[in-house]
């Protein structure tokens, strides 16, 4: 025998029903129908109403113009220079880090990211020796040569592939 519900329960249930039909028809919340003050807006004391914001058209967000390509994050092979054989020259010339007699091979680089480049030396009878110059290759400024290179101006102004390098260790080293 199927269960079916009184017939008082199903008045109730038909009378429910009808009052929830009823309210879904009513519109908006009166919250919703008037627009709240904002929070900023200051109390007027005229008793004319005054008139609400006037409606925009919507902004479409415009794509900026690139002005310049992104920097590339890492370090890689120069393509255009300078060869090991330019930062030793530097290193033994204008800069004197290394005497002439001491020989000395290119471990490592050079790397170049955004005008900078880091070079590693192995240096007969010393340490490895980590080079940080930048400028054109036939313009090169040192930065910074020794063992640990992670310096205030490498940190502050060089670029990031660069500060990885000099700072977080050699790749494969």
């Amino acid at each position: 025998m199927p269960c079916t519900p009184p017939r008082p329960a199903r008045r109730h249930l038909a009378v429910a029903l009808g009052a929830l039909l009823a309210l879904a028809g009513c519109g908006a919340p009166p919250e919703l129908r008037h627009p709240a003050a904002s929070a900023t807006t200051l109390p007027t004391t005229s008793a004319t109403p005054t008139p609400g914001p006037t409606p925009t058209a919507p902004v479409t967000p415009t794509r900026p113009a690139r002005t310049a390509p992104v920097p590339d994050p890492t370090a890689t092979p120069c393509r255009s220079g300078p060869s090991g054989d330019r930062v030793v020259a530097l290193l033994r010339g204008s800069a004197g880090v290394l005497p002439r007699d001491v020989r000395v091979t290119v471990r490592t680089g050079p790397l170049c990211a955004e005008g900078w480049q880091y070079t590693v030396l192995a240096v007969s009878g010393h340490e490895e020796l980590q080079v940080v110059t930048r400028g054109r290759p036939t313009a090169l400024e040192l930065v910074t040569a020794g063992t640990d290179v992670c310096g205030v101006e490498v940190r502050a102004t060089g670029p990031s592939g660069i500060r990885t390098l000099a700072c977080d260790g050699t790749p494969g080293a």
